[in-house]
């Protein structure tokens, strides 16, 4: 260990003589070609950052000062909604008309109850297909009226049997059950999605409710959300949130909860209530099918289908409704490079339907001005573009780097107040993890670096653009799964993380030896973090 430490000891050293000669002062000179005054390069250094970088570098805190302020509305705004909702208890059910479901005795048995199909898409998932296929099947809902369909894209023979032995299991307890299979995996869950509703079969249904693999709806769920389909057919998607069985796995699923967490609590519900809009998660919500259809349907040209059907339908003027107390159960990536993968999917795909669909939905003539605007500048903009590369750039970049340039001012507020303000607004979605907040602002601000790569590839259609890793899943096994370590240090080695984390540790260090302020404490954390992270001690 101490060898592999030697060359970063070297380079810390070497980093931190040569900043100190050039940002504060050292009395190198250099005669140019004997000219009599022998101007030195410290002062053509000193000219050359007075002239051009200091100048450039405040324009550019100007501009992320700027950003800073209008993320800092949106996420008030968004709480306030919230606080809005809270107070004076806006609960869908009290908007939105909702009754339970009945038997009709006039109708005959069940036929007042409309015809559901259940999507479930797989790609061998060994560990977690019993559980999904389970919870589907003991939902309560007329069996008659209750269709259930697995796409299993899987290419383990292994794992096709098992699953195609599950659902013959629950079809013989007189379950409808379709094992769905095709010779291709093109568009990915798209495709898979799309493929699904060819069957005949189909047509018979009015709502579609979709689970992905590792997902477990309670029993009574189809009773509750289905109701506000049935009375407000202006409705189209009823969206319910994600619990997280795994979330005390570790450090970086306690962070992921807090993540999504505030992304329920904040952007779901405030969407919901205030626009009868917001991004489909993919998984955990109901479909008017008819609305689907009128939209096109599933579409492949990108990696987030959910979204991409959810800003057509939206479009369209349909209402999108968030039932916060209506939960599924879920499973959080609990590996680093799973997580990694996911969060470029997340980050590239919005970024890429945004460059796809912005001129579509300036000339949309279904909605009015304001939710057009809502939608490319809050809903896109801001939430899946702006907010990573600012995270970012801002904090692990502009800031390390302005210990160099005393000269730039960067006021409190943007480094101290508002940060602060909403942190506690993220930490009110998830008061159980208030003690680890440190650790989270430190970790949103890591995978912000991967976010922002993401987002970058998805607007310029770079190489990932449509890359698709299927998010491991670990089910009932994850107790035995998480003794294992795989590979050495070698492989688990993140360059990214490490070049960031050397870079913040030398500014932290130049800011400790020659700053006036306290600047080096925030550093030492930030580059710890990006170090930690980049050898790959994150996660199980």
């Amino acid at each position: 260990m101490l060898q592999l430490l030697k060359p970063l000891l070297f380079l810390y050293d070497s980093s931190l003589a040569l900043l100190s000669t050039m940002f504060h002062g050292g009395g190198l000179k250099a005669s140019m070609n004997g000219v009599g005054n022998g101007i030195s390069m410290n002062t053509m250094w000193k000219e050359t950052k007075s002239t051009l970088i200091v100048p450039m570098f405040k324009y550019i805190v100007d501009v992320c000062l700027i950003l800073s302020l209008l993320v800092f509305v949106e996420w008030a705004y968004m709480n306030l909604v919230v606080l809005y909702v809270k107070l004076f208890n806006r609960k869908p059910e009290r908007v939105y008309k909702w009754e339970a479901m009945q038997e009709d005795m006039e109708l005959g048995p069940h036929q007042n109850y409309p015809m559901v199909l259940v999507q479930i898409p797989m790609y061998n998932e060994r560990e977690v297909f019993e559980l999904s296929i389970g919870a589907a099947c003991r939902l309560i809902w007329p069996s008659d009226r209750l269709v259930i369909q697995v796409l299993d894209d899987s290419t383990d023979p292994a794992i096709m049997e098992l699953i195609r032995m599950e659902c013959a299991k629950w079809a013989s307890k007189d379950i409808t059950i379709h094992y769905q299979r095709r010779d291709n995996r093109n568009g990915y869950k798209a495709g898979a999605l799309m493929h699904g509703m060819r069957h005949s079969y189909v047509k018979l249904c009015d709502y579609l409710a979709i689970f992905d693999a590792d997902f477990q709806p309670e029993p009574d769920y189809l009773q509750r959300a289905i109701p506000f389909l049935i009375h407000n057919p202006e409705i189209a998607l009823v969206q319910a949130r994600w619990r997280f069985v795994n979330a005390n796995t570790c450090l970086m699923t306690r962070m992921q909860e807090m993540t999504l967490n505030y992304h329920f609590m904040a952007e779901q519900q405030s969407g919901s209530t205030r626009h009868a809009f917001f991004g489909f998660n993919g998984t955990a919500g109901i479909w008017r099918i008819a609305a689907m259809e009128e939209a096109g349907g599933w579409k492949d040209r990108t990696t987030v289908e959910d979204m991409d059907l959810a800003v057509r339908v939206g479009l369209l003027d349909w209402k999108f409704v968030f039932i916060n107390d209506l939960e599924v159960k879920s499973e959080l990536p609990s590996k680093f490079k799973a997580f990694r993968f996911q969060q470029h999917r997340w980050s590239c795909g919005p970024a890429n339907l945004f460059r796809k669909m912005t001129i579509d939905i300036i000339h949309n003539k279904r909605v009015k001005i304001w939710t057009k605007f809502y939608v490319i500048y809050s809903f896109f903009f801001l939430r899946k573009i702006i907010v990573h590369f600012f995270t970012f750039f801002f904090y692990c970049v502009i800031l390390p780097t302005s210990v160099f340039l005393p000269e730039v001012q960067i006021p409190t507020w943007s480094t101290i107040y508002c940060p602060s303000i909403l942190t506690i607004f993220g930490i009110i979605a998830t008061p159980r993890s208030f003690y680890l907040v440190v650790f989270w602002v430190l970790f949103e601000n890591v995978m912000a670096m991967h976010r922002t790569k993401g987002t970058f590839i998805g607007l310029f259609e770079g190489e990932r653009v449509n890359e698709w890793v299927v998010t491991e899943k670990l089910g009932d096994t994850l107790k035995t799964k998480l003794l294992a370590r795989n590979g050495g240090i070698l492989k688990r080695v993140n360059l990214k993380e490490v070049m960031m984390g050397i870079y913040i540790l030398c500014c932290a260090c130049y800011d400790f030896a020659f700053g006036n302020a306290f600047l080096y404490l925030y550093l030492f954390m930030q580059a710890t973090a990006f170090l930690i992270s980049g050898v790959g001690f994150v996660g199980t």
